[in-house]
């Protein structure tokens, strides 16, 4: 599946970082920047909703270039029971590679959801060489084995 296949249906923000104010509506092509645009861009994070994410689970995911530990960022909501826990930190502590890979995975009983933050420079295939659309796509493909393993 091509990344345009992927995401063509996105709605597409950049947000400020400290206010969560909307900087700019983006149309497909935004996704099509180098990855390093967030680095370059740091103030700055994307806010991303699409029907694929929505089929696992996840109504949008947020990305951005954490500005101490030079990591991209990933923060999303996963519509997944409580019961899961377990399984959720066995498969995240099993798939994201390196030393220094760590996550965030909190429920949150108001909204039902999983908060999860992880740093995509753990996930297998990252290159900071990606496009945005192509780091998305990563995404997208990490968080689909997840929730076919878990489930």
């Amino acid at each position: 599946m091509s990344n345009q296949l992927l995401l063509e249906d996105a709605y597409i923000e950049r947000c400020n970082k400290e206010t969560e104010e909307l900087i700019a509506k983006e149309t497909h092509s935004f996704l099509s920047h180098p990855l390093d645009y967030l680095k370059k861009n740091n103030k700055e994070f994307l806010y991303i909703e699409s029907k694929h994410f929505e089929e696992i689970h996840v109504d949008a995911v947020s990305l951005e270039a954490d500005d101490v530990f030079g990591t991209y960022d990933v923060m999303l909501g996963l519509r997944l029971q409580k019961k899961f826990g377990n399984a959720l930190k066995e498969e995240l502590n099993h798939n994201l590679k390196g030393n220094d890979a760590k996550f965030d995975l909190l429920f949150s009983n108001e909204d039902g959801l999983w908060d999860l933050n992880f740093a995509l420079n753990y996930v297998e295939g990252f290159d900071e060489a990606l496009s945005i659309g192509e780091a998305y796509k990563l995404i997208h493909q990490f968080l689909v084995k997840l929730v076919e393993k878990i489930k």
